[in-house]
């Protein structure tokens, strides 16, 4: 049987901007040459490579963003490229940001005849949805053009622990993992079965009705609440504890 092999020797494939793809751009791509053991070689012709931007880069000429309806426009904080011990992390294992500062909102929206503004200012220190918004790049810097409805919470200090929930937002702290089985032996880590159960730290002022006011949410901060297993945003607090935020709809039962 026939076998091949891949020579030492590599070959730069380049192509050409193409203007005609909004959001995609050319990259110079390397490629190892390939050499059947026949003898004969693989041609070499070009290739068109085409790489998709995770963020729509804002042209220099334009000097401001000015968010529509019940967007928000937010400038993401930095992702940390070291661990607690100092450590330089690989892009592959820094957390994805899901914290940033507001720095534009849009005009609000309207529920029937009344008219909402956002309950975000500027400056505000605000955590997000995970998956939530479009990123953008403008001057020189990430940001995320989101729905108001996607900010979890305002930050009020450098804790997790301290977020205040916004609208039907519920932020628990996590019971501890069961450490040993029904029948005492002790569990690894990786078999340990994550937990559905926590506390209320806060809750959110409640979703809006048809005509534009809030209801209160039936949690109350201290009671302890059985939620859906993979529902909310998970959060790492400095006093070392999880917490999570999720939708009160999340929250099944409360423990008593």
């Amino acid at each position: 049987m026939a076998t091949a092999q891949l020579t030492a020797s590599s070959i730069s494939v380049s192509a050409r901007s193409l203007s005609s793809f909004e959001g995609l751009r050319a990259s110079n791509v390397k490629f190892a040459s390939f050499k059947p053991a026949g003898g004969f070689a693989l041609s070499r012709r070009p290739l068109r490579c085409l790489v998709v931007q995770a963020a729509t880069v804002v042209a220099p000429k334009y000097t401001s963003i000015k968010p529509l309806g019940d967007r928000v426009l937010v400038k993401i904080k930095t992702v940390e490229e070291k661990s607690e011990g100092g450590i330089l992390l690989p892009s592959s294992a820094q957390t994805k940001p899901q914290a940033g500062e507001v720095v534009a909102v849009g005009e609000g929206k309207s529920i029937g005849k009344t008219k909402l503004d956002i309950s975000v200012k500027t400056g505000a220190k605000v955590v997000y949805s995970k998956y939530a918004g479009t990123e953008v790049e403008f001057d020189g810097s990430s940001h995320l053009i989101l729905k108001e409805d996607d900010i979890v919470g305002i930050l009020e200090t450098d804790d997790i622990k301290d977020l205040k929930p916004l609208n039907d937002r519920v932020f628990i702290k996590v019971a501890e993992a069961e450490e040993k089985t029904a029948g005492g032996l002790l569990l690894t880590e990786a078999s340990k079965e994550k937990p559905s159960i926590g506390k209320v730290i806060a809750v959110g002022p409640g979703p809006l009705d048809e005509e534009g006011k809030r209801q209160a949410l039936s949690v109350s901060p201290g009671s302890t609440v059985l939620y859906s297993k993979y529902a909310g945003n998970d959060f790492k607090g400095t006093d070392g504890a999880n917490y999570i935020a999720l939708r009160a709809s999340d929250v099944m039962a409360i423990l008593s």
